[in-house]
């Protein structure tokens, strides 16, 4: 019974693995390329790449060593390169911060005023 419950445990927790590492390769697909190069850090390819692999060994392969070094790049995407890249793109992918709904691409429209 205890060798169940451990077994249900880890299970949850490769999930929880996957589901992380999918999280952070699709926020790194999203950001713009230039984002990383003003940002300092390693290309958009290679984040690709490596979350890519970090899902793929998450997916296919049950050897928690591998699934280990894929959470830690994991986790070096989520509080080093997202913040990074959040702070040189103003925000995020998309998102505005700020101002109205009247405000158009070259600043406020005030009606002709």
């Amino acid at each position: 019974m205890l060798m169940q419950g451990f077994s249900s445990f880890l299970g949850l927790l490769y999930l929880a693995m996957l589901v992380l590492a999918v999280v952070a390769l699709v926020m790194a697909a999203l950001f713009r390329d230039d984002a990383y190069r003003a940002a300092d850090k390693q290309n958009k390819g290679f984040w690709l790449i490596i979350l890519g692999i970090a899902v793929a060994v998450n997916l296919l392969v049950p050897m928690l060593f591998l699934q280990l070094a894929g959470l830690v790049a994991t986790i070096v995407f989520f509080v080093d390169v997202r913040p990074a890249l959040r702070q040189v793109s103003g925000g995020g992918f998309g998102r505005r911060r700020g101002g109205s709904s009247s405000d158009g691409p070259y600043g406020p429209y005030n009606g002709g005023r």
